[in-house]
């Protein structure tokens, strides 16, 4: 794609953009030239107090076009997406079947179908991502369970781990027999996780998923000697143009790729060497580029360090 490769990479300095506010970790990064000594935000995922739950079935259908609910089911929309990553976050793992199943808008389980049932699987990159409807609450004895969405994760050539996963924010939380555990075997800490709402009125959620498995290597002593992050993407959704502001934290060689839902790349911004500072990269789709969602990518040396996903509008 030519025209994605004349995009440009502009170098900004720190003191022009002083009025934006950088994450924590950006600032330090860049004011030190050190870098953690772990991957950030590599927590095992762990299984559910509650396991499966009674409302399983069987052989639920694969999930077509990213929809686990139809566009006709009651509810608020709902995007959940993610990677799926090996136990030290070194690797991505492509090939896991990730099934899910949920209550509708009302707190209820269509045991008769396979309604707001179905399969994934996380694509060559190691992301996934499905779209439904914010789960409703049901009563468990005399208290709410909160909104959960039911998963079971089996990755190439391993054992699968069935969970649940939560929302920031639900009052019924605490009160919860799963939920509310916060440390061991059934810890929940790392499933209960942020909603956002993007500007087409979607509540967005990510959550990668760590569990045992073997994967593609992340080249993680790579990531501890070099590394940057993505801290914004915006307009996002986006129809033309988007702007990926980014720090890198050690000269490297840095570049900026696009992967779409199904892990092919369909952008490549040019390699360049950089030196640590703030950056601001454009992508301007090619005309043919179909709407959807995409992930844009950070590699430095080589490695993958960060994404964030995008979604363009038709």
């Amino acid at each position: 794609m030519k025209k994605d490769r004349r995009q440009f990479l502009k170098n900004t300095s720190l003191a022009a953009l002083s009025a934006i506010t950088f994450p924590a970790m950006l600032k330090a990064e860049l004011n030190s030239g050190s870098v953690s000594q772990a991957p950030a935000n590599c927590n095992p995922t762990t299984q559910d107090y509650y396991g499966q739950g009674p409302f399983y079935t069987t052989n639920a259908p694969t999930i077509i076009n990213n929809q686990l609910a139809s566009v006709s089911e009651p509810g608020t929309r709902l995007i959940i997406s993610g990677r799926v990553h090996n136990l030290d976050c070194s690797e991505y793992i492509a090939g896991a079947i990730i099934d899910i199943w949920h209550a509708d808008d009302a707190g209820a389980y269509d045991n008769t179908g396979f309604n707001l049932r179905g399969k994934t699987t996380s694509n060559s990159q190691g992301f996934y991502l499905f779209e439904t409807i914010y789960p409703g609450k049901y009563l468990n004895g005399s208290s709410y369970r909160p909104s959960h969405i039911h998963v079971k994760i089996t990755p190439p050539g391993y054992p699968l781990l069935t969970t649940q996963l939560y929302f920031q924010g639900d009052s019924d939380i605490p009160g919860d027999a799963a939920a509310s555990i916060s440390s061991g075997l059934y810890d929940s800490t790392h499933r209960i996780v942020p909603v956002t709402t993007n500007s087409l009125g979607q509540k967005e959620a990510t959550w990668d998923i760590v569990i045992d498995g073997n994967g593609t290597p992340l080249g993680i002593e790579e990531m501890r000697s070099t590394m940057g992050m993505i801290y914004k993407i915006y307009p996002n959704p986006f129809l033309d143009i988007i702007q990926i502001n980014y720090g890198v934290f050690q000269e490297a060689k840095v570049s900026i790729q696009v992967f779409d839902i199904q892990g092919r790349l369909v952008a490549n911004l040019e390699e360049l060497n950089l030196k640590p500072e703030k950056f601001t990269a454009e992508w301007r789709p090619d005309p043919n580029i179909h709407p959807g969602h995409y992930f844009v990518a950070l590699k430095i040396n080589d490695v993958q360090v960060h994404y964030l996903k995008v979604i363009k509008e038709s």
